[in-house]
């Protein structure tokens, strides 16, 4: 279309003519009558140029209102070329917000979307019918014409094709969310059929209260020597006037066996201890008081333990195997054991519950670690270290779930009296 206009204004415009004053020289066009010999004629006409005809002018002024006119077309169709794109971009935001509302977003909110969409497409075919042609009325501002049939007909075509798209998109997006709610339903069953079978069976082992045969039948394993392997006591001690505290041992730890047990309260971290620290022999201490005990256990066998005391001119006893060894008396005497405590096992406590010395850790195996608030008769020792009877203690007994263990301490299953028996 600019190749005729150019043409055009070739045709009818002429010649360049040279004309030259007495004040310089300038250039006008003139158009050539029809039939006139081509040339440069040199007119005198001062310092104004020769005006050209009403039929020359109005053949401009034609040019002129066709260029506008292509422009103008030009640039309706690149605003429409925009437009398009904007609707393939709101298509695809639309393909991916609906993408989204697959996750979340109900179908009403699809629904709504997608109407105002339409109405959008709508008010812009609307908008798009009329577009501003080449008239100018006589203030100089544009008027409004239809444009050609064609075009308008190929936009509606385009807009009705992006519509048809548009709808068929959202009911394929529709059948995938459906399809989508279905899996998840299926997969949301599945997992809950997984965690109730998980709560049956932790519900199952809670029951069981533990995973040993019966709830005494384990050991605390101290294999290293260091301050960070450690068993704890859940339950405290009230305030005691006589004690027994007996367990069983297996250690070939040396030099010394380290800490079996501690007790610590709030102001005295030595409140109870069993220690066979070095080469010393095995310490009770009562109050941070001590009394050296006549006990071996050193040679990596099984051996019962059990340790009495009481307030009354602080008397203590210590049996080993169910053997009395020896007695002794002047320990903490008149002393009551305080409350509130922690019990440690394998370590001795600088503060309670805590600041341990490797030094002074246990080494070996225990277990049936009980404790009364009483002085238990001979018999009764005698019954607890042949396996002939078994008596819980009445402050402290052997529980699995007593017993915490840390720092890589371990609890194994043990039925010490059969383990005892392929010891010795």
């Amino acid at each position: 279309m600019l190749t005729v206009v150019v043409g055009l204004l070739c045709l009818v415009s002429g010649h360049m003519v040279r004309t030259q004053d007495a004040t310089g020289s300038r250039f006008v066009c003139n158009a050539i009558p029809p039939g006139a010999e081509p040339g440069c004629g040199y007119v005198s006409t001062g310092n104004r140029v020769q005006s050209s005809s009403p039929v020359e002018d109005e053949l401009r002024n034609t040019i002129i209102q066709l260029r506008e006119t292509i422009l103008q077309q030009k640039e309706t169709i690149v605003s429409q070329q925009g437009t398009i794109k904007e609707l393939n971009s709101k298509l695809a935001r639309c393909e991916a917000a609906a993408d989204a509302s697959s996750q979340g977003k109900s179908r009403d909110q699809l629904g709504k979307t997608m109407q105002s969409l339409k109405g959008r497409l709508e008010n812009l075919e609307q908008q798009s019918l009329r577009l501003p042609s080449t008239n100018v009325s006589a203030g100089g501002v544009s008027a409004l014409t239809p444009l050609p049939p064609e075009l308008r007909e190929l936009l509606r075509q385009r807009l009705g094709a992006l519509e048809t798209q548009l709808l068929r998109k959202v009911a394929e997006l529709e059948e995938e969310k459906s399809q989508l709610y279905n899996e998840t339903a299926a997969h949301r069953q599945r997992t809950e059929s997984a965690l109730n079978s998980l709560l049956e069976r932790i519900t199952e082992l809670e029951k069981s209260n533990n995973a040993f045969k019966s709830p005494e039948d384990f050991k605390v394993s101290l294999p290293l020597r260091t301050n960070y392997l450690y068993g704890r006591i859940k339950k405290s001690l009230p305030e005691m006037y006589a004690f027994t505290v007996c367990m069983w041992l297996k250690s070939s730890a040396s030099p010394g066996i380290g800490t079996p047990f501690s007790y610590g309260v709030p102001g005295q971290a030595n409140e109870i201890v069993l220690i066979e620290w070095g080469n010393n022999p095995i310490e009770l201490l009562v109050n941070d008081k001590v009394a050296q005990l006549p006990l071996s256990v050193s040679d990596g066998r099984w051996h019962h333990i059990c340790i009495t005391w009481t307030t009354r001119d602080g008397f203590w006893e210590a049996y080993q195997d169910g053997e009395r060894l020896g007695t002794g008396d002047n320990l903490a005497p008149w002393h009551p054991i305080k409350p509130g405590g922690v019990i440690i096992l394998g370590q001795e406590q600088d503060v309670v519950g805590g600041r341990f010395d490797a030094t002074q850790a246990f080494v070996g195996e225990l277990s049936q670690f009980n404790m009364w608030d009483r002085v238990l008769r001979p018999v009764d020792i005698m019954g607890l270290a042949n396996c002939s009877a078994y008596m819980p203690g009445n402050v402290v007994p052997w529980i699995d779930a007593n017993v915490e263990v840390f720092g890589g301490a371990s609890k194994a299953a043990l039925e010490i009296c059969e383990d005892r028996a392929f010891d010795s």
